[in-house]
């Protein structure tokens, strides 16, 4: 990994995985398969960008078509279909009801096994939302233009308010239902929402949570840094009855589904917006620096989504499709409600733990409902393999595709999904993509190409990635190195910018590799995504996860996401966490936090098997500090594991940061006890 000096590029970083062996896509998807073309990359060739985007745009329905494909004057702030005007109501609603009136357009299952599962056919989602529209415009007074704050959980309410509020031309932002109230007014703040959307409560783990009490803290929070929330709207998880114990405010909060009987059989005309109008924003995680308000647009976003949804989740209007994250974050937006509905698919929305009551509720729910296409996380996967898998061999499901998406997948835990709860059948995609992306980037197409696992595989027909160095030089595929994994080409699902930070958006994710701030060609701004990558000869691209996920060990670059893989091999692990841990002669260390399976003892041999299978795996420079064996690693509710306090008490640190919005806080006690006491 040096050159003859002993430097290390900073990029460079050292990659041990071997490659694995291919699996390929069984003969019975691809004779259904939406995509079968091998040719795909070649038509989608950067010699044909951008009209190549012509096919993602055309999936739609355009109230007026576009006058200029890609408006690329002033890079990196680029324009798609402009001229273009469209509804995304419209397009996820109202164009199916002639064929699909009736056909079921959200699946809802609620948490508690014992309350039926709700199914809205279309008709019905179209009413909800025409109603509720009505209610916003006449009642709320929100118009085109306005940005309106939604902090909900996963219910039927949720995408029948973003729905509404696409119908009017408004910008929703939705907060995910885990933050805090202090999130949450973070985000009114910036986005200047003076509506805030929440619900009463919701199940988590088998309890009724209030969620009404944060919608006050934020009202609050953020009228004290200026901005005022004149209207709360609460929805009822019981219609018909309150469910907080935190009251109501007089003169600010209205009970939604008291309201709605006043405007029942109302319908509002879809707003025509122009296809640069923003259509919502998504802040990113405020881990580092305060959250970036991602700003997505409406004719470019939903056309990437539409056709990703279509040509790499293979989504027909006949499937019946679980994504398993949560509508608050990115993946959500565009693979729960856009790309499913604007496919006049059958989309499931379930609300809460997906091991409550027991590791077997996916598949008894996948069962019921005839779900063929799954579509969920590897912290989620390797959550069920810890908890036993759920015994999927004893339900009659079968998935045709299944979709891995957030952080890479280990290979270990990718064959574990394919043959348990794939049964061998479905076809795996393992998608790299950003919340700042809008849409898949890298996947294999699952018709066209074989899975690899560790993989994500070659890039989205019509995205065209690079390897880079520090440098900015191109790093050539197959040299088992590692760089930056930049993009060179803009894309319909790209975000337009961060919401009232044009400076921020440029220096974060186009300044590094732009050698030219004047220059107006789009080939000179390359997106740096931030994560660190490699291209295997066979052009299949391995992400290694963040750049700031690297530890250096002595002048050896190490991804932690290759540890923790490392870690996964050894028979009872669960999970695996490595941090950097400051070392007086090497610099940094890395430590491993592992859980076991249960039934599996924690003890010093464990922790010597995990300690030598990394040496084994990667190399005696890798092998850990300490292998801290813990009940469980501290997680945020959307199952992200936090790295960073593990690395507060690996480094004695006794400040570990906001713990609140963990789904175990308990846990941060727990691990500074076995840490103190090792």
């Amino acid at each position: 990994m040096s050159d003859e000096t002993g430097s290390v590029s900073e990029a460079e970083i050292a990659v041990h995985w071997g490659e694995e062996a291919y699996f390929t896509p069984p003969e019975s998807f691809v004779a259904q398969a939406n995509l079968t073309d091998r040719d795909i990359r070649k038509r989608y060739s950067l010699e044909n960008f951008p009209n190549y985007y012509e096919d993602f745009a055309n999936l739609l329905s355009w109230d007026r078509k576009w006058d200029k494909l890609l408006d690329s004057s002033n890079p990196p702030f680029y324009k798609w279909f402009v001229g273009g005007r469209l509804n995304v109501s419209y397009n996820c609603i109202d164009r199916h009801l002639e064929k699909y009136r009736n056909k079921t357009a959200i699946h809802f299952v609620p948490e508690p096994e014992n309350e039926h599962i709700e199914h809205v056919t279309y008709q019905e989602l179209w009413v909800k939302v025409n109603e509720f529209a009505a209610f916003l415009r006449d009642k709320v007074g929100v118009k085109q233009g306005d940005r309106v704050t939604i902090h909900m959980p996963m219910v039927p309410e949720l995408p029948v308010t973003m729905l509404a509020l696409a119908r009017l031309g408004a910008i929703h932002s939705v907060v995910f239902a885990g933050f805090s109230a202090k999130a949450c007014a973070g985000r009114i703040v910036d986005s200047e929402s003076r509506v805030l959307i929440t619900m009463d409560g919701y199940y988590r783990a088998g309890t009724l949570l209030d969620h009404k009490e944060k919608a006050d803290v934020a009202c609050d929070e953020a009228s004290a840094e200026g901005q005022k929330v004149e209207t709360v709207l609460v929805w009822q998880r019981y219609p018909g009855r309150y469910s907080s114990p935190t009251p109501l405010k007089a003169g600010r909060d209205l009970v939604v589904n008291d309201e709605l009987p006043a405007f029942r059989g109302k319908r509002v005309a879809p707003v025509s917006v122009p296809a640069e109008d923003p259509l919502f924003l998504m802040y990113t995680s405020g881990s580092t620096g305060r959250p970036k308000g991602a700003q997505h647009s409406t004719g470019g976003y939903l056309s990437y989504v539409t056709w990703t949804s279509k040509m790499i989740q293979d989504i027909h209007p006949d499937d019946v499709y679980w994504c398993m994250a949560d509508i608050g974050w990115i993946t959500g937006h565009s693979y729960i409600v856009y790309g499913p509905l604007a496919l006049a698919a059958s989309t499931v929305i379930y609300e809460g733990t997906p091991t409550y009551p027991d590791a077997g509720r996916p598949w008894r729910v996948a069962e019921e409902l005839g779900v063929n296409i799954f579509h969920t996380s590897p912290t989620s996967i390797r959550a069920l393999r810890k908890a036993g898998g759920g015994n999927p061999e004893k339900y009659n499901y079968h998935f045709k595709h299944m979709t891995t998406v957030g952080e890479p997948i280990e290979p270990d835990v990718w064959k574990w999904y394919h043959k348990v709860v794939g049964k061998g059948e479905a076809v795996i995609v393992d998608t790299w993509w950003q919340t700042e992306n809008g849409g898949f980037l890298c996947s294999t197409v699952p018709a066209v190409d074989k899975m690899k696992p560790g993989s994500a595989g070659p890039p989205i027909p019509g995205i065209h990635p690079m390897i880079l160095d520090e440098d900015g030089n191109r790093m050539p595929a197959g040299t088992g190195k590692a760089g930056n994994i930049c993009i060179e080409n803009p894309w319909p699902g790209m975000f337009q910018g961060i919401w009232h930070d044009p400076d921020r958006f440029v220096a974060t994710y186009f300044t590094k590799y732009n050698k030219n701030p004047k220059s107006k060609d789009w080939r000179d701004w390359p997106y740096f995504a931030g994560d660190g990558a490699m291209l295997a000869a066979d052009g299949y691209f391995r992400i290694l996860g963040r750049i700031d996920d690297v530890i250096n060990v002595a002048g050896h670059r190490l991804g932690t996401k290759e540890l923790e893989s490392a870690a996964l091999t050894v028979a009872g692990v669960a999970e695996a966490a490595v941090v950097a841990a400051k070392d007086d002669i090497k610099g940094v260390m890395p430590e491993i936090y592992v859980s076991l399976q249960p039934g599996v003892e924690a003890n010093a041999a464990m922790a010597k098997k995990v300690s030598d299978a990394v040496a084994k795996e990667i190399g005696p420079i890798a092998r850990p500090r300490k292998v801290w064996l813990v009940p469980d690693l501290p997680k945020t509710r959307s199952g992200k594991i936090m790295r960073r306090i593990l690395a507060a008490i690996s480094n004695n640190n006794p400040d570990t940061g906001d713990i609140t919005t963990l789904a175990n806080p308990e846990m941060v006690e727990q691990i500074q006890k076995i840490h103190q006491a090792g």
